[in-house]
């Protein structure tokens, strides 16, 4: 079914590859107009050339998610292009491994400010727009490891646990705006992120334990968020959905 998310219009972070790459050309192909940014511009705005030249309505901007005012602009862009903000995905993120004594402040400063202080961030930009529009979803996008832990990752289970309730804080508070906030949890998904960061060996392991035996798709989280930010999803706040190829019913 095309066009679940006619009339919308999503901000994007992290957008120009991996999973926000999937999901800034699924929102788009679903019918919502799409602001998307990264600190890789090059990449981008070669996406938003793509997808403009294939008749998607779309606009890249340089959005460092850790700082205030470029969540600030990218917010005024999309209200600007087109007249409201009705969708925020958080999607940018990084990790390292490094255990609980082996992480560095630097380290973990940086951790925690990609994934949990830009997701406190991109709501707080955003949720005023999305209450004047009348209402709106949020996805903010987690991990797994943001619900069970592991070895050799201390900082990461630490930003993305956070992130999982910070979403149900946020679903609580603004309820009552009609804006709806929920996280994904993502297994192993075969990304450039992932490839760069985690070892071969690794990333091995995390496909030995995954029940169906393969890492997933970028697009198979993105389609997880085209459901929340739809109207389908309208009863559906403060929850989290797990997208790990079963690892989890274990």
């Amino acid at each position: 079914m095309a066009g679940r998310l006619e009339g919308k219009v999503a901000l994007i972070s992290g957008g120009a590859r991996g999973i926000g790459a999937a999901h800034v050309r699924l929102f788009a192909r679903e019918g919502a107009k799409v602001v998307f940014g990264d600190v890789l511009e090059e990449e981008g705005r070669k996406l938003a050339t793509e997808l403009a030249g294939n008749g998607r309505d779309v606009a890249f901007v340089p959005l460092d998610v850790t700082r205030e005012e470029d969540w600030a602009r990218a917010v005024k862009t999309a209200v600007d292009s087109y007249g409201k903000l009705t969708s925020l995905v958080n999607n940018a993120g990084i990790t390292h491994l490094a255990t609980l004594l082996e992480e560095t402040r630097e380290g973990w400063d940086r951790v925690i400010a990609v994934n949990q202080t830009s997701v406190w961030l991109g709501m707080k930009m955003a949720i005023p727009s999305m209450r004047d529009a009348g209402g709106g979803s949020i996805v903010n996008i987690s991990s797994l490891y943001g619900i069970i832990g592991s070895i050799g990752m201390a900082a990461y289970h630490a930003s993305k646990g956070a992130v999982r309730i910070l979403s149900k804080a946020a679903a609580l508070e603004h309820a009552k705006d009609g804006i709806r906030v929920n996280s994904i949890h993502p297994g192993i998904i075969d990304t450039p992120l992932a490839n760069s960061m985690l070892t071969e060996e690794y990333l091995k392991h995390l496909v030995e334990v995954t029940p169906l035996g393969r890492r997933g798709r970028p697009e198979e989280i993105a389609w997880g968020s085209v459901f929340l930010c739809s109207d389908e999803a309208s009863f559906v706040t403060g929850t989290e959905l797990v997208i790990d190829g079963g690892w989890m019913a274990q």
